[in-house]
């Protein structure tokens, strides 16, 4: 008997069915029955379901003999279920990678309860991703089991089936099935959630739960949106069934005026004509399952008397209020932009401040934060100040004085500060004044093509505007280069007249300065164990993707791996799990590789920089030819790579425990890289670049040779960890792909 049921009803979905039905089976956790069921749909879903149900027997295949409708469907599969728990998911959505491993954790944590309610996303056409706005509902503190009456905002979340996962015994019990209709879920959702003896929470995105352009049914319009008057008959039935139930009932009122309001003012759901009959059959309800005491909101008394060209002439008026106040915003951003443009056109014929020092990154700190370090301390008499962009003040470094864009104070010190550097750049209307230096620091070292070469790569150029660009190009005074292959690369597709300081990366200094104190320091601050191995997980972005997701499955590697395996997920997206720590958020790179004692990534610059730390860097190189072709390179990293390469989540883990990822194949080839991509990486890039550009010196430090170089110690030794045990025997069934 497997452990779950997924439940898949089909109509007319042929375009996403299969990318549904492989969210399922690609989960690592496989303990699962897929019943796939065929409500007669007029397209290929049977087809589709039939070959996936001949290439895993795992699949089970039921086809009805006519259009049965959404909820019925369900009752067909579940029919057929016989699994521990039931999950329902429609056909045009999606689980998350890792969903069903982290509900069956859940379950177990909290002793397999009668229902877990876990947490969606809303994922657009355009590629958007919103996750749940009640999520904080799902918190999973306080007592793991509990009952909707302890926690009663439940009852708020999305009355859906599909973001929950059923004891099957308890639904046989309690004789729980859909009825027919639109609005199948509520007739189920509120009877099963009210019902339940133990409920328990997970907090983590499990469906992505997609918002179609065109064709789903809520968004059809059609007289069937009045079957939702039915179903809160149903509901309201369940619990005049059940006298211990009867306290439920001013929350119930409240939830049906609330559902028939959505319904009522969504465009696109009721056919013209027919409003006024909706709000007299919601008038009639309302006297029907009215509760004395019930604490309504005004715009409920409408409904009680089902007013309806009231209620439209105040949405009316409500639309014509926002319109104005938007008006008004608008003037006031146009008064504000022109003030602000004034005050710099002022501030630009103002003389300069030869000490004053202006720094910006686009994501972190960076190169722009390790110089803004090293005026401090070589040139103290410039003042720094530091563009914080609001919701990243906690990137900012703790020394310089902070600057909000747009801003009268921000606009001052852009046009009177002599030195300005940054990562990116700044604003279009930026003025360039004779006497200020600009320093571009950029982004580390390039892999994937960039600036000009961006002309023949639509997917990574996306909207970028060439010709600002160039406009860019032409204010910078200094570029800085961490390698000839840099310096070739930059000087190509940034053609201009700035000068390339050949110094090294400013951000890598720490790299080589940092003690084995400051690493065991940045560990335990990450929540790393004493004695683990941490591998530092940085992917690429995705250029030909729209929904950026990582590629493996990290659970599954580190149950491969064994527990003195810890994984530092710097990825796209949050991802959580056992003995993996989501750093996604954090503003200082250089310290997470400081931290980790092997980096793990596909295409992400950052294996550049890591280089330098001399410790082992593992590629992942499964979608190599997608990232070629979309995004184009400048090296081919399977023919150089700086360690062990591998072209799969099994490989990769093969490399692991095999011990090639630090074994001396792969010693000797981060050696290569690290000569041809580090050369003069020493730990104190900052110092030359200060030097030269502030202080006037033209002969720069000379470099440390890379044998005489000590990088920051990791925090592991090799020896003992050089290689995972290996399983006897075949890989069991759940960890087979």
């Amino acid at each position: 008997m497997p452990r779950f049921s997924v439940i898949v009803p089909a109509y007319k979905v042929q375009a996403y069915l299969p990318e549904c039905l492989d969210s399922v089976l690609s989960q690592s956790y496989t303990d699962l029955e897929l019943i796939a069921v065929d409500d007669c749909s007029p397209d290929a879903c049977g087809a589709i379901i039939d070959e996936y149900a001949a290439r895993d027997t795992r699949v089970k295949a039921v086809h009805l003999d006519g259009n049965r409708g959404l909820g019925r469907a369900r009752n067909a599969g579940l029919a057929e279920a016989s699994g521990d728990y039931l999950l329902f998911l429609d056909s045009d959505d999606t689980f998350t990678p890792g969903a069903l491993r982290a509900v069956a954790d859940r379950l177990e944590e909290t002793g397999d309860p009668d229902v877990l309610v876990f947490d969606y996303a809303r994922t657009y056409w355009d590629g958007r991703t919103v996750r749940n706005q009640l999520a904080a509902e799902l918190t999973q503190e306080g007592p793991a089991r509990f009952r909707t009456a302890d926690r009663p905002g439940l009852l708020r979340v999305l009355m859906v089936a599909w973001n929950k996962a059923y004891r099957r015994e308890f639904v046989l019990a309690g004789g729980f099935t859909f009825p027919p209709g639109y609005y199948e879920d509520t007739p189920w959702t509120f009877p099963v959630l009210l019902t339940a003896g133990s409920i328990a929470t997970l907090d983590r995105v499990c469906v992505h739960y997609r918002q179609r352009r065109q064709g789903s049914i809520l968004g059809t319009t059609s007289r069937r949106h009045f079957d939702v008057f039915e179903q809160y008959d149903r509901v309201f039935a369940y619990v005049g069934e059940r006298p211990e139930l009867d306290h439920w009932r001013p929350e119930l009122f409240r939830r049906m005026l609330d559902h028939f309001e959505v319904v009522f003012t969504r465009p696109g759901r009721l056919p013209r004509g027919s409003h006024g009959e909706f709000l007299r059959r919601a008038r009639a309800h309302y006297r029907r399952h009215h509760v004395q005491g019930a604490r309504l909101r005004p715009r409920h008394v409408l409904l009680r008397f089902g007013l309806h060209r009231t209620f439209r002439a105040l949405r009316r008026a409500a639309a014509v209020r926002r319109w104005a106040l938007r008006c008004a915003v608008r003037s006031g951003r146009t008064l504000r932009s022109g003030a602000l443009r004034l005050h710099y056109r002022i501030q630009l014929r103002l003389p300069l401040r030869p000490d004053r020092a202006v720094f910006a990154a686009r994501e972190g700190r960076g190169d722009p934060a390790a110089l803004e370090e090293a005026f401090r301390a070589h040139a103290p008499h410039v003042r720094t100040a530091w563009v914080v962009r609001p919701g990243r003040e906690g990137a900012a470094p703790p020394g310089p004085r902070r600057l909000t864009p747009g801003t009268a104070a921000y606009w001052s010190a852009l046009a009177r500060s002599r030195y300005l550097v940054t990562d990116a750049g700044f604003e279009g209307m930026l003025r360039k004044r004779a006497g200020q230096v600009f320093v571009q620091t950029h982004q580390g070292t390039p892999l994937g093509h960039a600036g000009l070469d961006l002309l023949e790569r639509p997917a990574a150029a996306r909207d970028t505007d060439f010709a600002e660009l160039m406009r860019c190009v032409d204010r910078w005074d200094h570029v800085l280069s961490g390698n000839r292959h840099a310096t070739l690369t930059w000087e190509r597709v940034h053609p201009g007249r700035y000068s390339t300081l050949e110094y090294g990366l400013p951000r890598n200094d720490v790299l080589q300065r940092a003690t084995a104190d400051d690493v065991a320091r940045l560990r335990a601050s990450l929540g790393v164990p004493e004695g683990a191995v941490a591998v530092l997980y940085a992917p690429a972005h995705r250029d030909h993707v729209r929904t950026q997701r990582p590629l493996l499955d990290l659970e599954r590697v580190l149950r491969r791996l064994g527990p003195r395996f810890v994984v530092l997920a710097r990825t796209p997206v949050p991802v959580r799990g056992t003995r993996i720590v989501d750093v996604s958020g954090h503003p200082d790179p250089a310290a997470l590789c400081l931290a980790a004692d092997v980096l793990l990534t596909d295409y992400a610059p950052v294996m550049f920089d890591y280089a330098g730390l001399d410790r082992p860097i593992v590629l992942h190189t499964e979608d190599w030819a997608a990232y070629e072709a979309a995004r184009g390179v400048y090296l081919d990293l399977r023919a150089f790579p700086p360690g062990a390469v591998a072209r799969s989540e099994d490989e990769l883990i093969d490399v692991f425990a095999a011990g090639r990822w630090c074994g001396p194949r792969a010693a000797r080839l981060r050696a290569a890289f690290r000569e041809r991509f580090c050369p003069w990486d020493d730990g104190r890039a900052a110092e030359r670049v200060v030097r030269r550009v502030v202080l006037g010196e033209t002969q720069p430090a000379p470099v440390v040779p890379l044998a005489d170089r000590s990088p920051a110690p990791a925090a592991c030794p090799r020896s003992p960890l050089a290689t995972v045990p290996q399983p006897s025997g075949p890989l069991p069934v759940t960890e087979s792909r």
